[in-house]
C-alpha cells in the first residue's frame, strides 16, 4: 500500500527532477540564465515559503501544453521547443529571486524545486517544489492551464510558493516557513 501511495505521490514531480540526475545538467542552462542588466523577455520569480536556507533553486521553463509540460528536457531541445533552466545557491538571507530568460512574449509553464540536499534530483522527503499561480498539489502533476502564466516583453515578476511533504499522502505549504 505505502509503495503505491510513494509511487503516486512521485507523478506529480517534474520529470526532469524525478528520478535520475540529467545526463547534461547544462542543457538549457545558456539560453536560461539572464544577463546582467536583462530587459527582457525574462520572468523574474520571487520565491517564498522556503523551508530553510540549504541547497539549491531550480527553475525549468516549458511550452504552455500538457503533452511538453514537464517533459524531459532532452526530448525538448531535440525537437526544438523551449526549455529553459537556471540554477542558484539559496542565499543565506533576503529575498529569494531568481531570473530566466524566455524566447518571447507569450504564454508558457515553470516548475521549481528546493533542492536541499543538492543531488539534483527530486528527494520526496525533504526538498520543496512549486509552480506559478501557487496550485493545490495532490496526488499527480498539475495540468498547465493550472501552471501558465504570460510573459511579457519586457520583464514579468511572478511569485511562487514552495511546497514540501506535509505527512505521507500530501504536499503542501509550511505552517512557518523561513521566509
Amino acid at each position: 500500500m505505502r509503495q503505491a501511495a510513494l509511487a503516486v505521490m512521485l507523478a506529480l514531480l517534474p520529470a526532469a527532477a524525478q528520478a535520475q540526475v540529467e545526463s547534461n545538467p547544462n542543457l538549457g542552462k545558456a539560453e536560461g540564465q539572464c544577463r546582467p542588466n536583462e530587459a527582457g523577455p525574462a520572468v523574474i520569480v520571487t520565491i517564498v515559503g522556503l523551508k530553510d536556507r540549504k541547497g539549491n533553486m531550480r527553475a525549468e521553463l516549458y511550452p504552455d501544453n500538457d503533452k511538453d509540460f514537464l517533459e524531459d528536457d532532452n526530448i525538448l531541445i531535440n525537437a526544438g521547443k523551449t526549455f529553459r533552466r537556471v540554477e542558484m545557491p539559496v542565499p543565506p538571507a533576503g529575498a529569494v529571486q531568481l531570473c530566466i530568460r524566455v524566447p518571447g512574449p507569450g504564454q508558457y509553464t515553470l516548475s521549481l524545486l528546493h533542492d536541499r540536499d543538492m543531488n539534483r534530483k527530486f528527494g520526496l522527503s525533504s526538498d520543496g517544489v512549486g509552480f506559478p499561480n501557487n496550485p493545490k498539489l495532490g496526488l499527480s502533476k498539475p495540468k498547465a492551464a493550472a501552471v501558465r502564466f504570460a510573459a511579457g516583453p519586457g520583464l514579468t515578476d511572478i511569485s511562487i510558493r514552495l511546497n514540501y511533504r506535509r505527512g505521507l499522502f500530501s504536499f503542501g505549504p509550511l505552517d512557518r516557513p523561513a521566509n
